[in-house]
């Protein structure tokens, strides 16, 4: 019978990398703890901490018809990308999956270049080829922009999954009758549920967050919230930013909280 290392507590983890642990994700939270306080602000200009709290900015941003449309031009995008980049992503990552020999990895690694190369890089492609087009400050081009950074965080997510699903119980139900896209449907897809959701997860983030390729693909009424949110700080310092940043940072929170429960839900089932 192995023994655990003397150096290792009964509950297995190593008190120094946990300590290690809980600093680097501070220092990575840190710029978050500093903005959503600055938001609530009643100064005109960006203050930490602040003298005195208001829901001010707030009210500006709501108030203002601009930051509006730019909001909801965001959020289209981000659903609209979440709807064909998962299910594009998926299926791209289960055709991988079934692949084997170095073709797998050529594929692979085209369908990861857009995280691999510069996203500048990417956002100029993308405007010379649309501006060919005339797909330039359309909301059909953030999207297809959007997607095609979006894609590749859903196929590593669902490669992820795949990789620990008994395709046996696939191959079953192929056996048994059933056509290769109702097996998939039917058996492979409600197993690998999670990481298909994640993947949707990773896409509408992308897309909600992204600033390079959308500052330079959109543009007039089609102008996104984070290149509203760029010239806004280019021009002014405006705190209104503080709030739309925080109001961005409850969402990506409330997304993740919702995944995270059903994937909770799921082991709980499973356990």
């Amino acid at each position: 019978m192995t023994k655990t290392p003397r150096y290792l507590p009964r509950f297995g983890v190593n008190p120094f990398v946990l300590a290690l642990s809980i600093l680097v994700l501070f220092y990575l939270v840190l710029p978050t703890l500093i903005v959503i306080p600055m938001s609530f602000s009643a100064s005109s200009y960006l203050e930490f901490p602040p003298r005195e709290w208001s829901l001010r900015w707030y009210q500006e941003y709501w108030n203002s018809d601009a930051w509006r449309d730019a909001t909801w031009t965001s959020l289209k995008a981000a659903l609209i990308t979440t709807l064909f980049a998962t299910p594009f992503g998926t299926a791209a990552a289960y055709g991988l999956h079934k692949i084997t020999g170095g073709l797998k990895s050529a594929l692979q690694l085209v369908v990861l270049i857009p995280l691999i190369v510069p996203i500048i890089l990417v956002g100029i492609g993308a405007f010379h080829i649309f501006a060919m087009v005339g797909l330039n400050s359309t909301l059909t081009g953030v999207v297809v922009a959007h997607v095609a950074l979006a894609l590749p965080f859903v196929v590593v997510t669902v490669l992820s999954g795949l990789k620990s699903f008994d395709f046996d119980q696939e191959r079953a139900a192929i056996s048994l009758g059933a056509s290769p896209i109702v097996a998939f449907l039917t058996v492979t897809l409600p197993q690998i549920r999670i990481s298909v959701q994640t993947g949707a997860f990773m896409a509408f983030i992308t897309s909600l967050d992204e600033v390079v390729a959308s500052m330079l693909v959109s543009g007039g009424e089609n102008s996104t919230l984070t290149k509203r949110m760029f010239a806004a700080l280019r021009d002014q310092i405006d705190p209104t930013i503080a709030a739309i940043s925080t109001c961005l940072i409850a969402v990506s929170i409330a997304i993740l909280a919702v995944v995270q429960t059903g994937a909770s839900k799921k082991r709980q089932i499973e356990s």
